[in-house]
């Protein structure tokens, strides 16, 4: 058995424009990172459960950026909770696929010169995307999930889900209408990082 790399510290209600629900904070046991967790409803072992793993973006969570579609895929993902009366949303702190917002606003200063998101990371010297999901696995067998319908775009999230044992019953596509300032990240995903995305 593996040992835990995770603690549950803290748990409150939180009402939202989207619902009510419950707030979780977890650390982790091999880093300075922390985690937090929305719930809605109950969380049952003889279903799958609408899941969507999000890491932190500050610039569209927070300040409603339309360079990504971050921010309105944590929005939609709250909403389709909501409606759904049960969920969760893994929120882990890796902002800008891990580099941090200081590398990301340096990034996006290569990029308002036409690099796209990965000529910009590899110019900083950095990787692609070092986010890692065991941990938001981890966290979700905690909360007593044993399957999930995965709402991701990303096939790694899917990949990693697997791999910790965690089935994923079915993904459920995070359809966003992109501004267009972001069409050109998004095209960056789709055929560089194959994310699974439909553009228009």
């Amino acid at each position: 058995m593996k040992s835990r790399t995770v603690e549950r510290v803290a748990e409150a209600l939180l009402p939202t424009e989207f619902g009510e629900f419950r707030i979780i904070g977890y650390r982790s046991l091999n880093s300075n990172e922390e985690f937090v967790v929305l719930v809605r409803g109950e969380l049952r072992k003889d279903r799958p459960t609408l899941v969507r793993i999000h890491s932190q973006c500050l610039t569209g969570d927070v300040f409603g950026s339309t360079k990504c579609d971050c921010g309105q895929q944590l929005r939609t993902a709250m909403k389709m909770i909501d409606r759904e009366g049960s969920g969760a949303i893994v929120y882990q702190q890796q902002e800008g696929r891990g580099i941090g917002i200081l590398n990301k606003i340096r990034a996006y200063a290569l990029q308002d010169n036409g690099a796209d998101t990965i000529e910009a990371n590899e110019k900083l010297g950095l990787a692609v995307d070092q986010r890692c999901y065991e941990q938001c696995a981890e966290i979700l067998r905690d909360l007593g999930v044993t399957s999930v319908r995965l709402m991701s775009n990303n096939p790694d999230k899917l990949r990693a889900l697997e791999e910790a044992e965690l089935k994923v019953a079915e993904r459920v596509s995070l359809a966003i209408l992109p501004a267009d300032a972001a069409r050109h990240y998004l095209r960056t995903k789709k055929e560089r990082m194959g994310h699974l995305l439909e553009l228009v």
